[in-house]
C-alpha cells in the first residue's frame, strides 16, 4: 500500500514544477520510476507529466525520464547490422499538421543503404502516426522486437511500436493508451528506442526544444545527431520537420560532442518553396497510404516530394553518404525519382511480419496499383 510519505513527496516534486522550478536529473529519472511502476495515484501521475511538460524540462530532466524508461519499461535487441543504427522522428505537439515526412524520409534513406531502427507509436497529437501509416501498408507492428530486429538485418529497416507491451512491456504502453495530449513522453518516450541507435534526427514542436534536445542526446550517449525545427513563411507557426516553407532551425550533434546552431532556408538546398496546403494530412488513413506510395514510387513531385527529400537530406549526411545537406537533398530526389523507395517498402512488409506475410503484399500491390493510376 502507499504509503502518505511517498506520495506528499512525490506531490512536492510537482508542486516545484507548478511554482516553475526545475527538479534535475536524478529527481526526474525517481518521479517517472513511480509513473511506470503505477506507484501513484492517477492524478498525481498525470499532474507530473503535465507540469514537467508546460514548465519546459532541460536536457538533464529529459534524460532523467529517459533513463528511467529505457532501464526499466524498455526490451533491449542489438540489429547485426555492417554500420551505424540511425533513427528520425518527429516529437508531435506542433501546429502545422503534415503528412508522415518522416517515415518516407526514413524509408527513401533506406534505400540508399542507411540502417534505419525506427521507434514510434500511433497519433497521438497528430492525425496519422507511423504506427497507422505502416500498418496500412501492411508492416506487422504487434510483433516481437526479434522481428523488428530481423527486419532491420534484412531490409534495412524496422519499427518497433512504442504502444505496444511486447516493447514497453511496464507501463509506456498503458499510459500512452490512456491520453491524448501531448506530455514529456513524446520526447523522452521516443528516445528509449530498443535498438540504442548511434545517430538521430529529430523534428521538435518549439524552437525552444531544439538546442536542449540536441544536448540530451550527447548527454545520453549518441554519437552523432541533428535536430530541427521547420517554420511557417512568416515565421509565425512551426513543424516538428526542416520545412519547406520557410527556415528551419537546427542544432547538429558533432562527434566530438560540440553542438552548433544554423538555419536553412528551401532555396539554399535548392528546393522551391512549398504550398502549405499540399503538404497538410488528411484526416484518412488510407488516403495518406495512397499518397505515401505515389511519392515513394515517384509518381508525385512537387511539395511532397521536395519536402520529404529535405527531410532525408539529414539522415544521408551524416550517415556518410552525402558530404553535405545539400548533396544530401539532391540524392534524395534521386532515389523518390527512380521509384527505389517503392521497392524499399516492399521489402519491408516482407521482413517485418511474423506470419507469411503474402496477404499483407497481395494488398500493397493492389494499393499500388490504385495509387499510381489515380
Amino acid at each position: 500500500m502507499l504509503m502518505e510519505k511517498e506520495m506528499k513527496d512525490f506531490g512536492e516534486k510537482v508542486d516545484a514544477l507548478i511554482r516553475g522550478e526545475h527538479i534535475g536529473r536524478a529527481h526526474a529519472r525517481d518521479l517517472f520510476r513511480e509513473v511506470l511502476l503505477d506507484r501513484q495515484p492517477d492524478l498525481q501521475q498525470g499532474a507530473f507529466l503535465a507540469a514537467l511538460t508546460a514548465l519546459g524540462p532541460t536536457p538533464e530532466e529529459i534524460a532523467g525520464s529517459w533513463e528511467a524508461i529505457y532501464e526499466i519499461d524498455t526490451v533491449k535487441v542489438r540489429p547485426e547490422v555492417p554500420g551505424p543504427l540511425v533513427e528520425n522522428c518527429g516529437t508531435g505537439m506542433d501546429r502545422i499538421k503534415t503528412f508522415n515526412i518522416s517515415t518516407l524520409a526514413s524509408v527513401v534513406a533506406a534505400s540508399d543503404g542507411v540502417y534505419m531502427a525506427k521507434h514510434g507509436a500511433r497519433a497521438i497529437t497528430s492525425r496519422c502516426g507511423i504506427v497507422d501509416i505502416v500498418e496500412a501498408l501492411g508492416v506487422d507492428v504487434d510483433c516481437e522486437p526479434s522481428v523488428t530486429k530481423r527486419s532491420v538485418e534484412e531490409a534495412g529497416i524496422g519499427l518497433f511500436n512504442g504502444m505496444s507491451a511486447k516493447v514497453h512491456p511496464q507501463a509506456l504502453y498503458r499510459i500512452l493508451s490512456q491520453i491524448r495530449f501531448g506530455t514529456i513522453l513524446n520526447i523522452a518516450g521516443s528516445l528509449a528506442n530498443p535498438a540504442s541507435p548511434d545517430i538521430g534526427v529529430r523534428g521538435v514542436y518549439s524552437p525552444g526544444l531544439v538546442m536542449p534536445l540536441a544536448k540530451t542526446m550527447r548527454e545520453i550517449g549518441y554519437r552523432r545527431g541533428i535536430v530541427a525545427h521547420g517554420l511557417d513563411g512568416k515565421g509565425e507557426r512551426g513543424m516538428d520537420e526542416m520545412s519547406t516553407l520557410g527556415r528551419s532551425l537546427v542544432a547538429e550533434l558533432h562527434e566530438d560532442g560540440e553542438i552548433t546552431n544554423y538555419e536553412i532556408v528551401p532555396q539554399q538546398m535548392g528546393l522551391p518553396l512549398g504550398e502549405e496546403r499540399v503538404i497538410l494530412s488528411s484526416l484518412d488513413i488510407q488516403e495518406e497510404a495512397l499518397r505515401f506510395i505515389r511519392v515513394l514510387s515517384g509518381d508525385e513531385g512537387g511539395a511532397r516530394r521536395d519536402i520529404v527529400a529535405l527531410n532525408a537530406a539529414p539522415i544521408l549526411y551524416l550517415n556518410g553518404n552525402a558530404s553535405s545537406l545539400e548533396e544530401g537533398v539532391e540524392r534524395a530526389l534521386g532515389i523518390l525519382e527512380s521509384g527505389r523507395g517503392m521497392q524499399k517498402m516492399r521489402q519491408w512488409v516482407q521482413a517485418q511480419n511474423t506470419m507469411d506475410p503474402g496477404l499483407k503484399m497481395e494488398r500493397l500491390e493492389r494499393m499500388v496499383q490504385a495509387a499510381c493510376t489515380v
